[in-house]
């Protein structure tokens, strides 16, 4: 075996995130150690790994995978439509990850439909430059901002007022000096009102003894491969360290007499954020309210809103379940170790309207002239023109004289997610209006016949509605798991027809769920 095959588990790590173009670490390759996958040699110590054998492991994985999937999910999976190739980076490119949204596709499968090559799957180019495609289920603007990239006007319709801001968010044109210098004043505003807190005290001290803490008893990746051997019981182990932890919260608390819970839970915001939080988002949003360019005050929301959602009091493992709020540290089984909940927004906004500039100034070098906009409302029945007519004059008057060429967009599926309660923090602090009950196919109306039922008479509505603004031979795709085969019923009552399908599988799904999963592109022209 030549030496410069051998790769220590750090070099491992680091050769398989480049090689799979995903984030491997030292435990992942314990792992796959620990289980037999692959084999180690040892040398003074030091484990090895062979380069070609992680190789070899790694594609015949993705080999493996790919036939299971067709196995389980039918030979029709077009596994090129899986970008299996992209890393993280790529999905989530510039403004597409401004802030955290359930439910939304990557920019690439928008990118394949909407840009002008063909291929074997895709015998045909339905958009050219110039035209207007629609998306009457906006959600986080995924569809705007592709569709800017490619030199394609859009629109996008959304029942949800704080998605319609996420996405005009995404794609307006703002001052990037200027947002820099009101977010930086903010900044300090904050340190100085963080510093009249006796929090920051408290945090110092229970942070230095956590860390120390767990360097001590859960160190890194020793604690984890101890527990993949069953060395150690990693629940009962977990409870007694977590208990001391919790003994020596309690003690600084009293010390610094701290005020953790709000005096009431009446709201999302009094349930799920600490009272120092709650003071300094409070603090924050009347520092943004205060300023007169409407479009750097959406931004800094949009930053605003990203920080307190991870700020919430919840272990990182449920950040988008919310079982129980958590005031007091815990056992996180996601990092192996004990954390605690967070005392201050700081850190977090800092880092986000940092990353917000950035991701704005990527996407400034690669935009086009061409218009973009999110409309609040519901798309069964609005009156895009109108609409347009009062919030973009280019838009409506190009839609007035060429109409809208077609649609790209994932509808709500049945009874899956409540939209509008994702991002309940943003509802409560910024005060806007809550239209759960027109949701189409929101979890809470579940997935009985009935609910199916309403589904479809929801989206035949939009589609009927949308007609009325598009070219006769317009061109709908609809990104959809179709579990209860309704598709070829809306299509029917729409008076459409289906006259293709593109079956994809989904790999990187934010649920915890990893078993095989496909979602069909649905193609739909006029019957």
């Amino acid at each position: 075996m030549a030496e410069k095959n051998l790769l220590t588990l750090k070099e491992a790590a680091v050769f398989a995130s480049q090689y799979i173009h995903k984030n491997v670490t030292t435990s992942n390759i314990s792992y796959l150690i620990n289980y037999g996958k692959i084999t180690k040699t040892e040398n003074n110590g030091t484990t090895l790994i062979d380069k070609q054998e992680l190789i070899k492991y790694y594609q015949e994985y993705y080999q493996r995978r790919e036939v299971q999937w067709k196995k389980e999910l039918g030979e029709d999976l077009i596994w090129a439509l899986s970008f299996e190739h992209l890393k993280e980076s790529d999905t989530t490119k510039h403004v597409h990850r401004l802030h955290p949204y359930k439910g939304k596709f990557i920019p690439q499968l928008v990118e394949y439909f909407l840009d002008q090559h063909t291929d074997s799957f895709k015998t045909k180019v339905f958009f050219k430059k110039g035209d207007i495609v629609l998306d009457p289920f906006c959600g986080s603007g995924t569809t705007l901002v592709q569709a800017n990239e490619l030199e394609i006007h859009a629109i996008g319709i959304d029942i949800s007022e704080f998605n319609t801001l996420i996405s005009n968010v995404k794609v307006q044109k703002v001052d990037v000096t200027k947002l820099y210098q009101e977010a930086t004043k903010i900044t300090s505003s904050l340190k100085k009102f963080t510093q009249s807190f006796s929090y920051v005290e408290f945090e110092n001290e229970f942070t230095t003894f956590l860390e120390e803490y767990n360097k001590n008893y859960f160190p890194s990746p020793d604690f984890r491969i101890k527990v993949s051997k069953k060395e150690i019981d990693e629940k009962s182990y977990a409870a007694l360290h977590q208990e001391i932890v919790i003994q020596k919260f309690n003690e600084l608390v009293q010390k610094y007499q701290l005020k953790l819970k709000q005096d009431t839970e009446k709201n999302f915001l009094e349930k799920w954020y600490l009272y120092p939080i709650r003071k300094e988002m409070d603090f924050v949003l009347e520092q943004i309210n205060k300023i007169e360019d409407i479009q750097i005050r959406q931004v800094l929301m949009i930053i605003l809103s990203r920080t307190i959602r991870s700020c919430r009091s919840t272990t990182h493992a449920d950040l988008a379940t919310l079982i129980e709020p958590v005031t007091t540290p815990y056992y996180c089984a996601k990092h192996g170790k004990i954390c605690k909940p967070l005392f201050s927004i700081l850190s977090w906004w800092e880092r986000y309207y940092k990353d917000t500039i950035q991701r704005l100034l990527e996407f400034s070098k690669i935009r086009t002239e061409t218009f973009q906009i999110c409309i609040s409302g519901n798309s069964e029945s609005i009156d895009i023109l109108a609409e347009l007519k009062k919030v973009h004059i280019p838009l409506y008057e190009l839609v007035s004289k060429q109409k809208i060429r077609g649609i790209f967009s994932s509808p709500p599926y049945v009874g899956l997610i409540d939209y509008h309660e994702q991002h309940a923090y943003a509802y409560d602090l910024f005060g806007f209006e809550r239209k759960d009950q027109q949701e189409i196919g929101a979890m809470f109306k579940k997935q009985s016949k009935q609910a199916q039922q309403e589904y479809i008479t929801g989206i035949v509505n939009v589609l009927n509605n949308c007609k009325k603004f598009m070219v006769d031979d317009y061109d709908v795709f609809l990104v959809a798991n179709d579990k209860y085969n309704l598709y070829p019923q809306i299509a029917e009552k729409a008076n459409m027809q289906i006259v293709k399908q593109y079956k994809r599988p989904v790999l990187n799904r934010t649920e915890k769920d990893k078993n095989a999963y496909a979602e069909i592109i649905f193609h739909l022209k006029q019957k």
